[in-house]
């Protein structure tokens, strides 16, 4: 089985090149936040046991999350390998993580880490209003066709004080720190590739396949 983990910060464009990549591919996308919400709606042992660390807040162990992975990882259209998105998070979970599928005889065959600069990943998490009624817009992709004004209904736009300047940096600040040492954990397992993610989504998609395929070869 074909495991490959993709990691970046937050509005690196991790659940958009993680769909491309498994198509291209022909495994499963797995996004841990909504592998999440399918155990615990589906009312699973695992997912019962998820929701009464999240119903009062708490982060989900991780030993629990990396037994709800290979659980999803038994099912058959995973059989031909999967693409990790947003797990794992922390080294302890990748650690978790390479113990579960080496009891498998598998492994992660490959990590990518999308890299964008911070003051990018700024701008790219901060262009994000809303109006009153639930309308979403992003300045930089999606903008309303009159600033500051729903196509919808017409209602001034709002930012959420989540997606304001200084609480993304804030944010980011407490995330990057973990997230480094997961990619220090795969860089040291001579495994990791870095991609330049301010290209555009095409060009990434084809830098990321590009260094699989010479992995493969390598292999």
């Amino acid at each position: 089985m074909r495991v490959l983990v993709l990691l970046g910060p937050p509005g690196a464009g991790k659940g958009t090149q993680a769909a491309i990549l498994a198509g291209e591919l022909g495994v499963l996308h797995l996004a841990s936040g909504d592998l999440f919400r399918a155990e615990i709606r589906s009312g699973s042992p695992l997912g019962r046991q998820a929701r009464t660390f999240l119903d009062r807040g708490a982060l989900v162990p991780d030993e629990l999350t990396v037994r709800m992975i290979m659980a999803r990882l038994r099912r058959p259209d995973a059989q031909d390998g999967v693409v990790l998105d947003g797990f794992p998070r922390t080294r302890p979970q990748a650690e978790a993580l390479d113990r579960a599928l080496a009891e498998r005889g598998a492994r992660v065959e490959h990590a990518v880490y999308l890299d964008v600069p911070n003051e990018t990943l700024v701008r790219r998490l901060s262009s994000r209003w809303i109006c009153p009624e639930g309308h979403v817009y992003n300045a930089l992709a999606n903008p309303p066709r009159v600033e500051g004004v729903c196509d919808v209904d017409g209602s001034r736009l709002m930012q959420r004080e989540d997606d304001r300047p200084e609480t993304v940096r804030e944010r980011l600040t407490q995330q990057l720190a973990p997230l480094y040492e997961v990619v220090d954990h795969y860089r040291d397992q001579g495994i990791l590739s870095v991609i330049d993610a301010t290209q555009a989504i095409p060009e990434v998609s084809a830098d990321i396949l590009r260094v699989l395929r010479v992995g493969d070869r390598a292999a």
